[in-house]
């Protein structure tokens, strides 16, 4: 089963990388960008045949590993 874990910085969390692609979108010509938040994309392939299980072993590994849930946020899906 495939897994797609998306992770993002919390709202209120300031987020540098995005304010430094904002800046560069502007100075390429890209005008009118307001803000810009920078995640990431993790894709898991699991032997897990059961929906439920897989999802909740994608949530665990967020817990544990994927994310810093101090200030960023996940969602995990099943592709």
């Amino acid at each position: 089963m495939r897994l797609r874990v998306t992770v993002m910085l919390r709202q209120g969390v300031l987020d540098p990388q995005g304010e430094a692609v904002r800046h560069a979108l502007g100075a390429l010509g890209f005008t009118g960008v307001r803000s810009v938040r920078q995640g990431k994309v993790i894709d898991l392939e699991l032997s897990d045949t059961d929906p439920e299980a897989a999802l909740a072993r994608g949530r665990e590994m967020c817990e544990k590993l994927l994310a810093n849930t101090v200030i960023e946020r996940y969602e995990v899906e099943i592709l």
